[in-house]
């Protein structure tokens, strides 16, 4: 670890080793490799020959696959000094490691045959990592909210008390915005295609070139060099690049994630704050530096935190696309280097921490149902007026008297610091005709949750599970939090 210079938080509180893997030096340039290998591949089972002699052989072809992994950086880097250009430094450093291919290495190809091609992939298997993330944090959910679908709790609108739900409902709120992501996901990461090899402005001139014109041959070119990478198809038609608006896309999904992580980490920080539920708080965890009692709610703020920096990252692929002249310019790049990757490994250090928090939930059922029945009383006026109109009471007459004694009664809270007295002003006055047991038989909390029940069990039977049953080989990974 280097402590004389900048290093990103990401890589060293934030981010898995498996994320940084995937965007690291070794992962881009054995990929710009393969490509190289691929494209060689490709020309030489199509027949590229000159004055009837093969260009390239399947011994070139041998030796360029012997050095896939061992990439010479010292060589690479010194060179790029020299001509200030990372693509061709590592051309020539394979070139040094392979000196029978380094004649046809990146035949045809211009730089972003591997730049943009490797983009592509590495996006892929990174949306890959998140996929596997996200189904295992939406299981938990599931799990949390059927485990929790019939305890009653006071539900918020306007984070005012409103009629009661129940705390594996409001779960499955935050889960079913985590569907949405997974679904956008699945969709976008669908729709990915290489680039291909298209050449410096897309029309694959040098192929025309290489190939003698046949039109036939070159159509064959980038179905085969994605089939060889792992890919259906190709984009069917580019500039040098390919749009830029697919980072856009990629991006946006992991700002929706970054969006729902962010709106149920927040739900559970103002739960801590009354007391109803709490993150995981480890044994010698210590919450301030000055106030030994507390216990703040610091991984769903750092989720909160990071998901606000991945929404607002998404704003960099979309001015980038926006800004793209004609066939491609390179203000791209830079911007590239850090928007995409520093995205994925702000999501991949948000999920860990969303598993973590929601394994981890400690619920305080009694605290939980004492501020619920604080406020049931207001809310229950309905039942409580039907039941003493059945006992022979003007249900006009008495709408009146109960708004009457539940303004008293808010009084009392609000002004004298006291408890709830509705239900004892009620039992007080002859015309509700009801007894203070008949009362309290009344405040049965799962009277008030409405189909909250049904609907946990209805959600995670007919839309959770078929999503888990499609990634059972996925299911169970834990999150590792590094601080």
């Amino acid at each position: 670890m280097s402590t004389d210079r900048y290093t990103s938080p990401l890589s060293e509180r934030y981010a898995s080793q498996q994320m940084q893997y995937i965007f690291s030096q070794d992962m881009k340039f054995s990929t710009w490799r393969k490509l190289w290998i691929a494209l060689a591949e490709t020309e030489m089972e199509l027949g590229l020959c000159e004055n009837g002699k093969p260009v390239i052989t399947q011994e070139q072809i041998d030796e360029m696959k012997a050095h896939v992994n061992d990439i010479n950086y010292d060589v690479a880097k010194e060179r790029e000094k020299l001509v200030r250009h990372d693509v061709m430094s590592h051309v020539y450093a394979f070139g040094q490691q392979c000196p029978k291919a380094a004649g046809i290495i990146h035949l045809g190809a211009t730089s972003c045959y591997v730049g943009d091609n490797t983009d592509i992939i590495v996006m892929s298997e990174a949306l890959k990592l998140v996929h596997k993330k996200l189904v295992n944090v939406i299981a938990k959910l599931a799990e949390f909210a059927e485990q929790y679908k019939a305890l009653p709790t006071l539900a918020f609108t306007h984070f005012q008390p409103a009629q009661p739900t129940t705390v594996g409902k409001r779960a499955t709120l935050w889960a079913q915005e985590f569907l949405m992501d997974l679904e956008d996901l699945e969709y976008v990461q669908s729709t990915l295609k290489l680039l291909g090899s298209k050449g410096t402005t897309g029309t694959q001139a040098s192929f025309l070139e290489l190939f003698d014109g046949d039109q036939e041959t070159i159509d064959k070119i980038d179905p085969m060099i994605a089939k060889k990478m792992g890919f259906s198809q190709c984009y069917a038609v580019s500039g040098q690049t390919y749009s830029r608006k697919v980072d856009t896309r990629v991006v946006n999904v992991l700002a929706g994630i970054a969006a729902s992580a962010h709106k149920m980490s927040n739900d559970i920080r103002l739960l801590q704050h009354l007391k109803e539920v709490e993150e995981p708080f480890e044994k010698n965890q210590i919450g301030s530096s000055a106030m030994a009692y507390k216990r703040n709610p610091m991984r769903s703020e750092r989720i909160a935190s990071l998901s606000r920096y991945v929404m607002i990252d998404a704003l960099n692929p979309a001015i980038t696309s926006a800004t793209q002249w004609f066939e491609r310019t390179l203000d791209d790049s830079a911007n590239k280097r850090l928007s995409i990757p520093e995205g994925f490994l702000a999501v991949d250090g948000i999920l860990d921490l969303c598993l973590n928090v929601v394994d981890g939930l400690v619920v305080y059922e009694k605290v939980i149902t004492k501020r619920l029945m604080s406020e049931l009383p207001f809310m229950a006026t309905e039942n409580i007026m039907m039941d003493a109109v059945k006992n022979g009471g003007n249900r006009q007459e008495l709408h009146e008297k109960i708004r009457t004694l539940s303004m008293q009664a808010g009084r009392t809270v609000k002004e004298e610091g006291r408890e709830n007295n509705l239900l004892e002003l009620i039992a007080a006055d002859p015309e509700f005709n009801l007894t203070m047991d008949e009362l309290l038989a009344a405040m049965e909390p799962s009277r008030f949750v409405g189909r909250a029940p049904l609907q946990v069990e209805k959600f995670i039977t007919e839309v959770v599970e078929p999503v888990l049953d499609a990634n059972r080989e996925v299911l169970g990974a834990k999150a590792e939090i590094n601080v």
